[in-house]
């Protein structure tokens, strides 16, 4: 259909339909996506309602002090007294955890990318990677903070260890797996190498490469924080500290379930990019993705 068909009455779609029901079939979908989202957090919720009931509970009949577990009433409380520090400090955690996460997208794609079409890096680089976890992060995190001070470089530098190695895995193993008949094919056409990876190579990667980022924007949220707990001036990290060394206990588990809303948030969002990108799937019954 082309941009005219929208301005006549009685326009057709390429297949025959009116226009007008393309455009109410792709609300209808909208539809029942955001309800399928909603049908899909009701259980989680209702575990985390419930939970929540037995902790106050629990708490209320065992007399616990506030120092040592605060009722979840009471972390909401001060936690809203404090709102303007926390969202601060949740600012300041956001904008850490985002440039560092970029910063790994951007050097995960270049090495997957040259890997693709340098096989011998494959061999070079990939034992690099792994090797690159097994570096503890309690160790090298206070190294940074004695080489970079206490900017935002050393927090950024934690984060992209963290995060790089599975992004950069998703990406690898996606190309990796590309069809070959596929590229066969296309080569017999006279494909370019580029063509091949821009066609085949890329989008069939796309699936791996968004499960990687679900599982390194999780990542990426923690490292900020443990990068801010061992040295930093504002961040919710600090913020946890600080408040555990005054034995506001109240205080720290706000800031955890603001960590938990922030990752939950991060992880949502990526599933919106994931269904602009790659248009061509859509959600399946159970949580698994299936092609249109």
């Amino acid at each position: 259909m082309t941009i005219g068909t929208w301005a006549r009455p009685g326009a057709t779609t390429d297949d025959g339909r009116p226009a007008g029901a393309a455009t109410g079939n792709r609300g209808a979908r909208r539809r029942r996506t955001v309800g399928a989202a909603v049908r899909s957090a009701v259980p989680a919720a209702a575990v985390v309602l419930i939970l929540l009931i037995g902790w106050q509970v629990a708490v209320t009949v065992l007399a616990v002090r506030p120092q040592i577990l605060p009722s979840p009433v009471r972390v909401v409380q001060q936690g809203w007294l404090d709102r303007a520090d926390l969202f601060a400090n949740a600012v300041a955690t956001l904008g850490v955890t985002l440039a560092g996460f970029a910063v790994s997208l951007v050097v995960s794609w270049v090495v997957a990318v040259a890997v693709d079409f340098v096989p011998l890096l494959r061999r070079a680089l990939v034992p690099l990677l792994v090797g690159s976890q097994t570096l503890p992060i309690i160790a090298i995190a206070p190294l940074f903070i004695i080489w970079f001070g206490f900017g935002l470089l050393p927090k950024v530098l934690v984060v992209v260890l963290t995060t790089f190695f599975p992004v950069a895995i998703g990406l690898i193993e996606g190309f990796a797996a590309a069809d070959r008949d596929g590229s066969k094919l296309l080569a017999g056409m006279g494909a370019s190498r580029w063509q091949q990876f821009r066609y085949l190579r890329l989008p069939g990667a796309l699936p791996r490469f968004f499960t990687a980022l679900r599982i390194g924007i999780t990542y990426a949220v923690v490292a900020a924080i443990f990068a801010e707990y061992v040295g930093s001036a504002s961040g919710l990290g600090i913020y946890m500290a600080t408040a555990k060394n005054s034995f506001r206990t109240d205080l720290v588990l706000a800031a955890v379930a603001i960590t938990a809303v922030l990752s939950i948030t991060l992880f949502a969002l990526t599933f919106l990019v994931e269904r602009w990108v790659c248009p061509w799937r859509r959600p399946r019954r159970g949580g698994a993705e299936r092609p249109r």
